[in-house]
């Protein structure tokens, strides 16, 4: 079944905060960027954040052959049917390039909302299942860290898209995957040939992530304790969960988890103006080294 995603996604896509927009409006700047990406070789946008599903619409109409995903929109915020039908027109409209990528998302986010949450990300999908215009169990991917929501990803859908994971963490995430399903986690890139302010920046950002009891227990599963978690991470957590240097550095951490089992790698450059603009150069530099 996820094959064929994989094949489409192709190994490399960029994730970022900034393709999301506000409400779902990009700047010319930013479609220009989208199609500079679809001409550099990467194969998927991911917006970043909690997307609802037609603030893809942008990214589909200003590119041509890219797949566009939400990465992830929570399924607190998006009622499945609105998600369905948005979905289909999407698709109907754009060659069927939209992929919808589901989550979650975090207690401190949703609040009284968050409640019994695998519980309901099932009958989230068994609503798209029965929407008017269901939504194919192989166009949707799942953010999962745990072995229940892995599992659900791997029954219920294409695949999963794990973020802020360790390569570990992928290898675990493929044996319990199996060998069909999609899996395209996140990797955060600081490129920065001074490690010690590749660092900086890193700790700048990951520290809200820290958090959050999700990522938390999930880290502490793969053998981190609340000492890696302090002041914006370990120099040894900050190197699993990032790739951090030159271009040769980036290109060394995403083989290991491509050859770890990923299928698709969506790569999240780190600077200071995260969330705020897609560092366009950095993509520019890293793809003849990560495109082949």
């Amino acid at each position: 079944m996820a094959h064929t995603l994989a094949t489409e996604l192709g190994p490399i896509g960029v994730w970022q905060m900034a393709l999301t927009g506000d409400d779902g409006a990009l700047t010319p700047e930013l479609l220009d960027g989208a199609r500079e990406l679809e001409q550099l070789g990467y194969g998927a946008l991911w917006l970043g954040g909690s997307p609802r599903v037609r603030q893809a619409e942008p990214l589909l109409a200003a590119t041509s052959s890219l797949r566009i995903a939400t990465g992830i929109t929570s399924i607190w915020d998006e009622d499945a049917a609105i998600a369905a039908q948005d979905f289909a027109e999407l698709n109907e409209r754009h060659d069927n390039r939209f992929v919808l990528g589901l989550g979650v998302s975090h207690a401190a986010l949703a609040g009284e909302r968050y409640r019994r949450p695998y519980s309901t990300m099932v009958d989230y999908l068994n609503a798209l299942d029965e929407a008017p215009r269901p939504v194919p169990a192989d166009r949707r991917v799942l953010a999962a860290l745990g072995p229940r929501m892995l599992e659900l990803s791997r029954d219920r859908a294409a695949g999963a898209h794990p973020y802020l994971v360790t390569v570990e963490h992928t290898a675990r995430a493929r044996a319990t995957l199996g060998p069909d399903a999609l899996l395209a986690p996140e990797l955060k890139l600081v490129v920065d040939t001074d490690l010690a302010r590749a660092r900086e920046t890193a700790r700048a950002y990951l520290g809200g992530y820290l958090q959050l009891p999700n990522y938390t227990r999930n880290l502490e599963r793969l053998g981190f304790t609340e000492e890696d978690f302090a002041g914006g991470g370990s120099d040894r957590l900050l190197s699993e969960v990032f790739a951090l240097g030159d271009v040769d550095a980036i290109r060394r951490r995403t083989d290991a988890f491509l050859a770890a089992g990923a299928d698709h790698l969506t790569l999240q450059v780190v600077t200071e103006r995260v969330g705020q603009e897609v560092p366009l150069a950095t993509f520019r530099a890293l793809a003849p080294a990560l495109i082949d």
